[in-house]
């Protein structure tokens, strides 16, 4: 159960994949112009995680290891693009916003690093704690990201409005912002982990 509990845990603050780890930088910059589009992005990576990490753990045995990276590419290819498939059916909005960046799911380095670094490894039920923690803590990252960008650089938190746009800072949904507000928030982020 401890071992479990810190599986599942690792990812939500000690390796957080954005601002310990620093792994999936593209779409965290490009993706978290709102805080709606953040948390989407994070919650179409966390559901690919948890799938192809259990997925993996299941089939590790049967994988010889000169093809073990293509084949955890397929696996997460196919989990990627049910992703895909699904937006753009349900959820067409957020899908033309996200757009490329989901099928770039499969290259994030997030998920085939745990899938090769845990999965491979590990029982299934540690495997699919994993991807949940890890998951989780990208959402709550790119999440938070994207409310902090779009409150200071429109007023407004998931689109409700705050405070007049008047007083508010366009560099903030621009590329600099990500970085900005990403600088900061790793900054605190380090400040936390250390005490």
């Amino acid at each position: 159960m401890n071992n479990a509990l810190k599986t599942f845990t690792n990812g939500l603050l000690k390796e957080n994949p954005t601002f310990v780890l620093v792994l999936g930088m593209c779409p965290t910059l490009a993706t978290t112009t709102s805080a709606i589009n953040g948390m989407s992005m994070g919650l179409a990576t966390l559901f690919v995680l948890v799938c192809s990490n259990v997925v993996i753990s299941l089939l590790k045995n049967l994988i010889p290891d000169k093809v073990r990276i293509p084949a955890f590419i397929v696996v997460i290819a196919t989990f990627v693009t049910l992703v895909q498939l699904l937006m753009q059916a349900y959820l067409p909005a957020i899908y033309d916003v996200l757009g490329l960046f989901i099928p770039l799911i499969v290259v994030n380095c997030i998920v085939l690093g745990r899938a090769e670094a845990f999965a491979a490894k590990n029982s299934v039920g540690l495997s699919a704690l994993d991807g949940l923690g890890m998951g989780l803590g990208f959402t709550l990252a790119l999440t938070i990201l994207g409310a902090l960008r779009e409150l200071f650089g429109s007023g407004a938190i998931f689109g409700l409005q705050v405070f007049s746009d008047n007083y508010a800072a366009l560099i903030f949904v621009l590329a600099p912002g990500a970085f900005i507000c990403l600088a900061y928030l790793m900054a605190i982020m380090n400040k936390l982990i250390k005490k």
